[in-house]
């Protein structure tokens, strides 16, 4: 059986067919994956040790010439990230009130917005992108939590920098650089951690999904989704392309909601007791972003990422002519 082929057929494949299989078991068959042992180790609570060493991995790739750029990515993808989600926010608030724009609120779209999942970054950066592209995380992850959110709701005195999260991020990365810049035999016994590891973290991560979530959400939930899909995948991808002259969908990875965004709400509102009525449906609206983000964004970047492709192959075969 050429289970594998089928699977790299599927746009961002390695990541959407383990993390959507996640879902499905966790959705209808929830047990199944709570008989303990290695069992729930590994296909519940893996992904956060798989990504890191994928991270390590990833970082051994990069050279200290390269260790610029990604940091130049990565400060450029996730102020376009809270940028939009931020504006976007702001101008539902301010011109369309509490209700919101067709019952999302200013709450909903920012939590949703500016919060991005930095595994399904990593694992799209390292198909469709460069150790550059994965680098970026040391900065993306900075929109991974409340932070950025509580900051784009005037909160940012209620907010304490989580500079220790920051640096927990970074010392994979950094490891992998040491090794690789100093040994050039584990720089090559690490390179096919960038891509072994996807599909292994990618199926715990959609283990944390249910899909019954998008129906309590409703038509709001899946709006808030696509906006956040489509704003803020555009402006990560037209981002990579005319400010790092990059020709890749890669920059489109940011388009998706982060799991640990579905918490912001409540901690928004606890910090702000006036926005406790919003609370509820944000809280299901974000949790739809989630689900709904985690399935389109690899298409997305796919997508974009042929185009990109299709047309500097054109390039070169007029050039040829």
């Amino acid at each position: 059986m050429k289970i594998l082929q089928a699977i790299n057929r599927v746009p961002g494949g390695l990541m959407v067919v383990p993390l959507l299989l996640g879902a499905i078991i966790n959705t209808f068959f929830p047990q199944v994956l709570q008989i303990g042992g290695f069992t729930t180790a590994l296909f519940k609570q893996g992904a956060m040790p798989l990504i890191a060493l994928f991270l390590l991995c990833n970082g051994a790739q990069i050279t200290i010439k390269q260790a610029g750029v990604s940091l130049g990515k990565g400060v450029a993808l996730t102020a376009v990230k809270f940028f939009i989600g931020a504006v976007l926010g702001w101008f539902v608030g301010k011109f369309m009130g509490p209700s919101g724009l067709l019952g999302l609120s200013s709450l909903a779209i920012i939590a949703a917005v500016t919060n991005s999942n930095g595994g399904l970054y990593t694992a799209l950066a390292s198909q469709y992108g460069d150790p550059t592209d994965v680098g970026a995380i040391a900065v993306l992850s900075i929109n991974d939590g409340p932070f950025l959110t509580m900051v784009a709701m005037g909160a940012t005195g209620l907010a304490n920098i989580p500079f220790v999260a920051l640096v927990a991020v970074v010392v994979p990365i950094l490891v992998g650089m040491v090794l690789g810049n100093l040994d050039e035999d584990w720089k090559t016994f690490l390179e096919p951690g960038q891509k072994l590891l996807i599909p292994f973290f990618a199926f715990p991560l959609g283990a944390a999904l249910d899909f019954r979530t998008i129906l309590k959400a409703g038509l709001p939930g899946v709006l808030l989704g696509l906006l956040t899909v489509v704003i803020t995948g555009l402006g990560g991808y037209l981002t990579i392309k005319y400010v790092f002259r990059e020709k890749k969908g890669v920059g489109a990875a940011i388009g998706n909601t982060a799991g640990n965004a579905v918490a912001t709400p409540a901690a928004l509102a606890a910090a702000d007791p006036t926005l406790a009525p919003l609370v509820a449906a944000a809280t299901a609206q974000v949790a739809a972003s989630v689900i709904i983000t985690a399935i389109l964004c690899p298409l997305l970047v796919s997508y974009l990422d042929k185009i990109e492709r299709g047309n500097d192959n054109s390039l070169r075969r007029e050039k040829v002519v």
